[in-house]
Formats: structure tokens, C-alpha cells, sequence
């Protein structure tokens, strides 16, 4: 099966910066277009940010200019550079991939992380 694993979150200062990242690992056969959302308590699920499989991005209203969605294809990552953070952006964020497994090269599924806190307060 296909698993995605984020790492990096944790507690920053106002003006502060995070780099997370989101490692697929399993029976790939190509990933799709990968994506962060976020979700803070009590509201609903945001997209954040988007790469498609040749590069081309798109950032959400709120964090364009401070966010930075990157990949690296050959090791199946994602990453998103935070910079410039603020309260606002606490929140679990998630990684979520569109993957095509081995066996099933013709059918891709979304597939999900666990989720990182990103806490934003002095």
C-alpha cells in the first residue's frame, strides 16, 4: 500500500519561518498532483497549496507570497517553506496526493497524511 508521512511542524514566533515536508513511500507507480490543506480548530478544510507532476504551482489567497510549495519526483516528496507566519496560520495541516500504485497504473487514488500542528504565538 501507499503511505504519506509529514514531518516538520511545531511552534513559532509571529514572523517566523517552517519548512514541512510529506514523504510517500509504497508500491508507486507515478504520483499526480500533490497538495497541502490545513484545517485550524473549529473551521473547515483550506487548500493551501498545489504542484502538479511538471512543476506548475498554485498558492491560496492567504499565503501567497509567504509560501512556498516545491517536489522532488525522484524521492516521491512535497515540501511547503512558511515564511513571514502568522496566528492566523495555526493549524493540522495535511498532505494529500493523487498516486497510481503498481498493479493499478490506470487508476490513481487520493491519498492522505496524519496531519502536522503548526502553532503561530509568542
Amino acid at each position: 500500500q501507499v503511505q504519506l508521512v509529514e514531518s516538520g511542524g511545531g511552534l513559532v514566533q509571529p514572523g517566523g519561518s517552517l519548512r514541512l515536508s510529506c514523504a510517500a513511500s509504497g508500491s508507486i507507480f507515478r504520483i499526480d498532483v500533490m497538495v497541502w490543506y490545513r484545517q485550524a480548530s473549529g473551521k473547515g478544510r483550506e487548500l493551501v497549496a498545489r504542484i502538479t507532476s511538471d512543476g506548475s504551482t498554485m498558492h491560496g489567497a492567504s499565503v501567497k507570497g509567504r509560501f512556498t510549495i516545491s517536489r522532488d519526483n525522484a524521492k516521491n516528496t512535497v515540501s511547503l517553506q512558511m515564511n513571514s507566519l502568522k496566528p492566523e496560520d495555526t493549524a493540522v495541516y495535511y498532505c494529500n496526493a493523487h498516486i497510481f500504485t503498481l498493479g493499478r497504473e490506470r487508476y490513481g487514488s487520493d491519498y492522505w497524511g496524519q496531519g502536522t500542528q503548526v502553532t503561530v504565538s509568542s
